[in-house]
């Protein structure tokens, strides 16, 4: 009797078995000790951190950049080399007099957003938005963010704090994408319910400040359709010292994935040429804002990107055990049902994300080109409720799990084969339902 049941097991599996080989054969190029080799050095010491604008960064742009030609990628088109350069302007307040109702303010009395070298504004009775004594001030300040023109914002004095806090940040220099190109936005500390009159003029120095992205390619056969693989190289740089430690590895955020991106490339270069172009691209200032996936996505036409495989935080265990991976804005298309799909009857699998309430979906490179349409999701693994080493100088290579971060690339790599191979195609994302 049990030895009859044992059998019944053992030939009830052997499909299973099967296709889990059949699956995985082509993935023996995706080695764990490549894996350790890559992460270990993008996460070393030497890298400082790998904060915008530092040595650190450029030194990691020229060891990913050596990958790709080690890999034999191509420079996208209209590049001669990996880096897809650009400039960001950085604008240092230089001149700011505000008169209100033929009253000069003194200078913490305001504070102001803008993109402009300079700017003046003028008016005898302007239409302010009023942040009142009862009212959100955070509520308040995006409700002026959105308003699609210059705006003075009269903030209750109730709101002392929160405006000191915001202050602060708004006078520290702060990096644009274009100059010249948006609204600008006053905010002035006052009792008053009523403006007369109004005037500002505004000065900044200009410092420019270069940034690359590093993107290379495998051209297939569908030149006008793009399967993009991604993930974060910057990180925070250094902070202040822990037992002697003051370098932010990053090693998880986002060394992981990097290494995962560099890795896709290599075992996709391996296989015979894919149906549609593969794109492989780790961006720059994500941390500050993703203004190197906001560069990218301007680069391409988006309704040809097919889908984004944007890759964060994947050198540790999930939630739901061993080599298995959540998926940002899973309800947002059907990419993450299909790589359901394709690693089925394996021991990898992928989950929707069991963190609505972190807003990951807007937390990472993939939200810029989800609000342009693209099926594009990130993949992660970190239990963010509870990693302690987020951000900290105790994120190093020694905290993840090498064989996890193995696994989880290759369940990628299998979840994206038939999107490669023009087998699938992701339902494209409502733009209208992305914030």
């Amino acid at each position: 009797m049990i030895l009859k049941k044992t059998i019944v097991l053992c030939f009830s599996l052997l499909p299973l078995a099967g296709a889990f080989a059949q699956k995985t054969t082509q993935l023996k190029n995706i080695q764990q000790k490549d894996v350790t080799r890559l992460v270990s050095t993008l996460a070393a010491d030497d890298m400082m951190g790998r904060q915008t604008f530092t040595p650190g960064i450029d030194k990691a742009a020229d060891f990913i950049s050596a990958e790709f030609k080690s890999i034999g990628l191509k420079p996208l088109t209209g590049n001669t080399d990996y880096k897809q350069e650009f400039k960001m302007f950085a604008l240092k307040p230089s001149k700011a007099d505000v008169t209100l109702n033929k009253q000069s303010l003194n200078p913490d009395e305001f504070f102001y957003s803008t993109v402009h070298r300079k700017f003046e504004w003028e008016e005898k009775a302007p239409k302010p938005v009023f942040i009142g004594e009862n009212d959100d001030f955070r509520q308040g300040v995006n409700t002026a963010r959105k308003m699609d023109k210059d705006v003075l914002v009269m903030v209750h004095p109730k709101h002392q704090e929160m405006f000191k806090r915001y202050a602060n940040s708004f006078r520290q220099a702060r990096p644009v994408m274009e100059l010249g190109k948006g609204n600008t936005l006053i905010f002035v500390l006052s009792p008053l319910t009523e403006v007369t009159s109004f005037n500002i003029e505004i000065k900044n120095d200009v410092d420019e400040m270069p940034l690359a992205n590093v993107a290379g390619m495998i051209p297939g056969k569908r030149a006008n359709e793009y399967v993009v693989f991604s993930g974060h190289y910057d990180h925070i740089g250094t902070m202040k010292p822990v037992e002697g430690d003051s370098i932010a590895n990053g090693a998880d955020d986002d060394a992981s994935g990097t290494t995962a991106v560099i890795t896709l490339a290599r075992h996709f270069q391996k296989q015979p040429k894919p149906e549609r172009t593969l794109i492989f691209v780790a961006f720059t200032a994500e941390e500050i804002g993703g203004f190197g996936s906001q560069y990218f996505s301007k680069q391409l036409n988006p309704d040809e990107i097919v889908a984004m495989f944007n890759i964060e935080m994947i050198g540790k265990g999930s939630k739901f055990g061993p080599n298995s991976a959540y998926i940002t804005g899973f309800e947002k298309s059907d990419f993450g049902t299909l790589l359901q799909q394709a690693v089925k009857g394996t021991p990898y699998s992928f989950h929707p994300d069991p963190y609505p309430s972190q807003n990951l979906f807007y937390r990472s490179d993939n939200a810029t080109l989800a609000r342009l349409g693209v099926p594009a999701h990130t993949i992660s693994s970190v239990q963010i409720d509870q990693d302690k080493l987020y951000h900290s100088v105790n994120d190093e290579v020694e905290s993840l799990d090498m064989a996890h971060m193995t696994n989880m690339i290759k369940a990628i790599a299998m979840g994206a084969k038939d999107f490669v191979q023009g087998k699938k195609t992701p339902k494209r994302v409502d733009k209208t339902q992305v914030q």
